[in-house]
């Protein structure tokens, strides 16, 4: 028996892999990547390599092992149809007949069309009838103090979220409550809404992105049409654009506040501030 993770050079797959690691032994970890590269260093500890990409079905061809616990990262290749690349990952599971597929998914109170992809990926696993976990994870506190140098560039934090609330939790948080349940018992065939402990808005944001930085940083809330044109102008593909600003348009609904603890219960400690997270990226 395995504990498999796809996408395990990625943010998320890293931090899964050191989590599953401190719990288990290294050789009954496989790492499912691109590129033996880029794993070099899980390799060197005794964690098992698979190569294979979510574009070639073929490679995931005997992968999985009767018993093994998968961990399906969610891709993030928005325009190679993601839902297809995952039901590659599903089907090679079905077929060797894993104990637990695990889906890193969003929240259910996300309507944006970033959640489409996630609610369908989830169906096709339903309809499969392979045992699941969902692992519904909020937003990251990462998704924002990875980008902050515009912010202190600019001295603002520029969002079409109006006063909504976000209750983000770090990389790591979430990866945690990856590895309690590939480690744990009784997660069979349930979803866990996955958030912070405490919700922020944006103005709360810029605020603690000043006192961290000693800078005068403000909050512009703008139209979602306007943060579009600022993400397209700042590089970002118009389908990406799109999707980003219609996840703020979530927020400003209050989509993206989940208050129902699973993360830190699962964890078993309090989620990452997004305080702390910010501090850390300054200093980094």
């Amino acid at each position: 028996m395995s504990i498999v993770v796809t996408g395990a050079t990625g943010h998320l797959g890293r931090f899964v892999i050191e989590g599953l690691l401190e719990k288990v032994p290294a050789d009954q970890i496989t790492a499912v990547v691109r590129s033996e590269e880029k794993a070099a260093d899980f390799a060197a500890r005794g964690v098992k390599l698979a190569v294979a990409d979510y574009n070639a079905p073929e490679t995931f061809d005997g992968l999985f092992s009767a018993g093994d616990k998968v961990l399906l990262i969610s891709g993030n290749e928005f325009d190679k149809g993601r839902v297809g690349q995952h039901k590659v990952v599903l089907d090679a599971a079905k077929a060797a007949g894993v104990a637990l597929l695990a889906y890193t998914s969003a929240p259910g109170s996300l309507s944006a069309a970033l959640a489409d992809d996630h609610r369908d990926t989830e169906a096709a696993v339903l309809e499969s009838g392979v045992t699941y976990a969902f692992l519904r994870n909020g937003w990251y506190n990462e998704n924002y103090t990875e980008n902050l140098a515009p912010v202190l560039e600019y001295g603002a934090v520029v969002q079409a979220a109006g006063e909504g609330k976000v209750s983000s939790a770090s990389r790591a948080d979430y990866a945690a409550a990856a590895v309690a349940v590939l480690t744990g018992e009784g997660h069979e065939n349930k979803s866990y809404e996955l958030g912070g402990d405490t919700a922020w808005d944006f103005a709360e944001y810029a605020a603690e992105v000043a006192k961290a930085s000693g800078k005068e940083i403000v909050y512009n809330s703008v139209p979602v049409e306007a943060y579009k044109g600022i993400l397209t102008g700042a590089g970002l593909p118009e389908p990406l654009a799109a999707i980003l600003a219609g996840v703020d348009a979530s927020i400003e609904k209050g989509e993206l506040v989940v208050a129902t603890g699973d993360l830190s219960r699962l964890t078993g400690r309090p989620t990452t501030p997004i305080a702390e997270s910010i501090a850390a990226a300054l200093k980094g």
